[in-house]
């Protein structure tokens, strides 16, 4: 929206010579947030390092202060002080991470937590990760946004069984808390495949980092239970990967331009599930390689379509549609159903777009198949979906006229998207 209340239109930056660029990126959303709510909840004081700061994770700060606890700094460094947890209000605004990883901190504060965020966050599955709380013995009001939590300073735990097929984000959220649980707790999952694996994974190895004790499934598509035993957590100072998701449109630029990108700082091994884009990137015709910390992207003469299961990383695929809307042959991309409870119904936004614009999407049970066809410019609407708008600057780079709507949504995990990519292509359309 602009200042007058009107809704303004981003004129995507449009090339015609392959991008040549350096892009260096901020800190992982996914671990800040991890980090941010551990050091809240540990033993002593901790320094977290190479922390993101954007709209998801300043949300997370917020709520964090409002709960007691001490958090300064400035920029990307943050000193973490944990203190006795009270109650207050607090914003989720359209964050996944704060709405399903707070309620179980809430109920191990002393005093009413009230819960409230964003218009579109208030149709956000919640019950799940409320009603097992409910099951492990806390107080709540309420089973969507706005809800309360009544913390009485402690949180019985113990054995929970819930259906987190509509978001990884609810195993995670019981399993950051449980180890100041007085039972510990024993999570099962009983239903779907499990989304976003990756990111349940990143829990568990930050736990253990903070030598919280915690049996996870070796092969977590056959057995679905996680034990966090009830101890300390222990204070670490963490050091943040770069966001290797908010990487992928930058890379994707070199893709779609037959260009080259590079990435510095690519971790040499990772549980974000942003790194799979390598993957996707070579089975399109892109090369992808790591020297010496520096991932390099080379676009292909041709793009090539691509039939792929996104479960395990389905916020790539916002990037991999846009991918595939310019290829030269049809793509499916499937295992995604679970993506219409993101922060928008994200297969029906992505059809309706890419379509708008001249393509040829069909939304599938679980998933979308894509079939490319010339595109025209036009109107691209985000839907306060950070990934959408960031999909639809991939194609204005290669379809000419495409005004992206709110394209300031992006800050809420790259304030400075539309400053990077700008520079991207300074950097490299004079090559």
């Amino acid at each position: 929206m602009g200042q007058d209340g009107l809704v303004t239109f981003w004129p995507a930056p449009h090339v015609d010579v392959p991008v040549h660029a350096t892009v260096t990126l901020p800190g992982s959303k996914s671990i800040t947030n991890r980090a941010l709510i551990l050091a809240a909840l540990a033993d002593g004081p901790s320094t977290i390092t190479g922390a993101l700061r954007s709209r998801d994770t300043d949300l997370m700060i917020a709520a964090l202060r409002a709960l007691g606890a001490s958090i300064s700094g400035d920029a990307d460094t943050l000193r973490v002080t944990p203190a006795k947890l009270g109650g207050g209000t607090v914003d989720c605004g359209l964050a996944g991470t704060v709405m399903r990883f707070l309620p179980p901190v809430a109920a191990l504060a002393t005093g009413d937590v009230a819960f409230d965020g964003d218009a579109q966050a208030r149709v956000r599955p919640l019950r799940t990760i409320l009603e097992a709380l409910r099951g492990l013995g806390a107080d709540i009001d309420g089973d969507a946004l706005p809800f309360t939590v009544h913390g009485k300073g402690a949180l019985r735990g113990g054995p929970v069984t819930i259906d987190a097929s509509g978001s990884s984000q609810f195993v995670s959220g019981l399993l950051l808390s449980a180890a100041r649980f007085d039972e510990g707790l024993t999570v099962h999952h009983d239903g779907k495949a499990l989304p976003s694996m990756p990111h349940i994974e990143m829990t568990v190895e930050m736990l253990r980092r903070a030598d919280v004790r915690v049996q996870a499934p070796e092969d977590s598509r056959k057995a679905q239970t996680w034990v966090v035993e009830p101890g300390p957590i222990r204070a670490v100072d963490w050091d943040v990967e770069p966001d290797l998701s908010n990487a992928t449109p930058f890379l994707a630029a070199a893709a779609v331009t037959g260009g080259e990108v590079k990435i510095p700082h690519w971790p040499r091994l990772t549980t974000q599930p942003g790194d799979v884009i390598r993957e996707i990137l070579v089975r399109m015709g892109a090369e992808a390689r790591v020297f010496d910390g520096v991932l390099t992207v080379r676009g292909p003469e041709r793009l090539a379509g691509i039939d792929i299961d996104l479960h395990d990383v389905g916020e790539l695929t916002p990037t991999v549609a846009a991918l595939a809307a310019l290829a030269d042959s049809p793509s499916r991309l499937r295992g995604i159903a679970h993506l219409r409870g993101h922060e928008t119904d994200r297969l029906a936004a992505l059809s309706t777009e890419i379509n708008r614009l001249g393509g040829k999407v069909t939304e599938t049970e679980d998933g979308l198949e894509i079939v490319p066809a010339p595109l025209h410019g036009g109107s691209w609407h985000s839907y306060a979906d950070h990934r959408m708008a960031t999909a639809g600057a991939i194609l204005g780079l290669r379809v000419p006229g495409v005004g992206i709507e709110d394209i300031g949504t992006t800050a809420k995990t790259l304030p400075n998207f539309v400053s990077l990519w700008e520079h991207m292509l300074n950097d490299g359309a004079a090559h």
